[in-house]
């Protein structure tokens, strides 16, 4: 592993870190104390106590344990060490935290919900950008995600529904169901939105008098690919070159950057784009509908006579 590598990968884990601590705050400052329940395995764990009487430590490390060898299996190694990482840590936070806050920081159940549901679904954002996860629904989440065009959050609010519905059952309590699905709803909308906005991409078109030298310089600095569009200007009256990219949004800052000390005069068009699919982008997945549809239809053995 080079040192630039270390450093990148260093970065990974400290982001990773910070997620987690982040969540750690939301569970102890917020939903624990406020005795909302949540969803994932460890409320899975919980509904098993309750009705099998099933201690729900080992519960929820052996069901977090079968999906991590999943994981390591379907997702790579790397994702597998960063949840054994996240899982450690985040345990570790989860039990250290509460001396520190020993009170609930709000005592509005409704507020600690919506606090505590947007900082762990903010937590969940940061962790599935950096290639970890905390386990439980998350891992599941992901293994489906990486072949399905199915959003991670989505796939986590229909298996935490269940989760949390089977909870009225057990606790004989709407008011903590509902709260339940407060959390887990502001938790998947908040995962959503950071992995959206992490992969969103932009349409630049560039009118400029030095296309050649912008397209170099785009080519080796951001090393994304461009086309060329031949067009006639009616001010100028005169052929010239367009140049059309997609980037990623986070890199539009520096394509802005090359053309501005290119050619300061240059037109700018940018376009926000719903999906770019190819290479250095996401890989398409057909929704599991597609899938099946594709499948050849059997043909019934026709008996003549």
């Amino acid at each position: 592993m080079t040192r630039i590598e270390l450093l990148k990968e260093l970065k990974s884990y400290a982001i990773i870190t910070l997620g987690l601590m982040i969540s750690a705050v939301g569970w102890t400052g917020f939903i624990i104390p406020s005795d909302i329940v949540g969803g994932g395995v460890m409320g899975l764990s919980s509904l098993l106590y309750f009705v099998f009487e099933i201690p729900v430590g080992p519960t929820n490390l052996v069901i977090n344990g079968i999906l991590i060898l999943l994981s390591m299996k379907i997702l790579g190694k790397g994702f597998g060490f960063k949840t054994i990482y996240s899982l450690v840590v985040l345990s570790l936070f989860i039990t250290v935290f509460p001396y520190f806050i020993t009170d609930p920081i709000v005592t509005d159940k409704f507020m600690a919900a919506i606090i505590g549901g947007g900082m762990v679904g903010a937590s969940i954002g940061i962790l599935f950008v950096q290639g970890g996860s905390t386990g439980g629904t998350e891992i599941v989440a992901m293994i489906i995600n990486k072949n399905h065009n199915i959003s991670p959050g989505r796939i986590m609010m229909f298996l935490d529904v269940i989760i949390i519905s089977s909870s009225i059952f057990v606790f004989k309590s709407l008011e903590t169901m509902v709260f339940g699905f407060v959390v887990i709803g502001l938790m998947s909308y908040i995962a959503d939105m950071l992995l959206t906005g992490s992969r969103q991409s932009v349409q630049v078109l560039i009118i400029s008098q030095h296309p050649k030298e912008i397209a170099d310089k785009l080519s080796s600095q951001i090393n994304r690919g461009l086309s060329f569009l031949k067009g006639r200007g009616y001010y100028h009256a005169g052929d010239r070159e367009f140049i059309i990219t997609i980037v990623k949004k986070s890199e539009s800052h520096m394509v802005f950057q090359i053309i501005k000390d290119t050619d300061p005069d240059a037109f700018i068009s940018v376009a926000n784009v719903m999906a770019v699919y190819g290479q250095g982008f996401d890989q398409y997945k057909p929704p599991l509908s597609a899938k099946k549809s594709s499948k050849p239809k059997s043909t019934p053995n026709r008996i003549t006579g």
